[in-house]
C-alpha cells in the first residue's frame, strides 16, 4: 500500500476503534524471558546518499505512514495491530536506499513518500527484509522549519535526537492524535491523506504547546536516547 491519500481515503470505523484502544493503561504483557512478547512496529526510511530529502519532510512522511497504517481498512493488518496496542507501542526505525527501499515495498505497510511504516510484530518475527536493515549510523541535518500550520507535530529540538529516534517520536504522536479525535474529525484527515507537518523547535515552544487545550503529549519510554517519561514530541489539531 502507498500514498494513504491514494490508497485509503476513507476511515474504517473499525480500525479507528481499534486504534483507540491504545489510549487505555493496559498491564504490561512484555516478559523479557519471552521474546514472542516483545513487539514493534518497524519504520523504514528512504535516505539515498545523494539528494537525501530534508529532515523536515522525513519526519512528516513517518507521522503520516504510521497513523495511516493503523487505521488502514485492510483486515490482514487487524489482528497484528491489535497484539501491539496491547504491548508496549515500540518503534524502530531503520535506512533504507535503493534497492533495499524497493525490497521493503513488499513488506506489509504504508508507504508515504520516503518513510514505511510496517505492520508490527513481534521483535524476533521482524521481516528478513527489514531486518538487514541498520538502525543507527545515518542521521540528517536540521531543516528549516516550515511555518506554523495544524495538524502539527512539534518535536523538543533540545533533546538533540537523531533522524529515526525523531520519526518514532513524529509516528507515535500522529497516531495518538487521531485516537484522540472524534471519528468525524479523522475521517475528514483521512480524505486528505493525514497530511500533517513537523517541526523541531526550541523547549520555550513545547512548553507553550503543551498549555493549549488538545494537545496531545508523547512520553518516551527511555528506552534509547532519552530518559523514561521525557515528552518529546506533541501533536496539535
Amino acid at each position: 500500500m502507498t500514498d494513504p491519500s491514494a490508497a485509503s481515503p476513507w476511515l474504517s470505523r473499525q480500525a479507528y476503534e481499534r486504534l483507540r484502544t491504545c489510549l487505555a493503561v493496559s498491564p504490561d504483557r512484555e516478559d523479557p524471558s519471552d521474546p514472542s512478547t516483545v513487539w514493534s512496529m518497524p519504520i523504514v526510511l528512504n535516505i539515498p546518499r545523494q539528494d537525501p530529502p530534508p529532515r523536515h519532510e522525513l519526519l512528516a512522511d513517518a507521522a503520516r505512514a504510521v497513523v495511516a497504517c493503523c487505521l488502514s481498512p485492510d483486515p490482514a493488518f487487524a489482528d497484528a495491530l491489535t497484539s501491539w496496542y496491547g504491548a508496549r507501542i515500540r518503534k524502530v526505525a531503520r535506512r533504507a536506499r535503493n534497492v533495499q527501499w524497493k525490497r521493503v515495498q513488499d513488506v506489509p505497510g504504508v508507504t508515504v513518500g520516503n518513510a514505511r511504516a510496517c505492520v508490527p510484530s513481534a521483535v524476533v518475527d521482524t521481516h528478513p527484509e527489514v531486518r538487514k536493515l541498520q538502525i543507527s549510523g545515518t542521521d540528517l541535518p536540521p531543516s528549516p522549519a516550515p511555518p506554523a500550520a495544524r495538524p502539527e507535530v512539534l518535536i523538543d529540538a533540545a533533546f538533540g535526537m537523531t533522524v529515526g529516534k525523531a520519526a518514532a517520536q513524529a509516528g507515535h504522536a500522529s497516531m495518538l492524535l487521531a485516537a484522540q479525535l472524534s471519528y468525524e474529525e479523522v475521517a475528514a484527515w483521512a480524505q486528505d491523506g493525514y497530511r500533517l507537518q513537523v517541526r523541531e523547535v526550541g523547549r520555550a515552544e513545547i512548553a507553550e504547546a503543551r498549555a493549549l487545550p488538545g494537545a496531545v503529549c508523547v512520553r518516551d519510554a527511555g528506552f534509547t536516547e532519552v530518559a523514561p517519561g521525557s515528552v518529546t514530541a506533541i501533536a496539535l489539531h
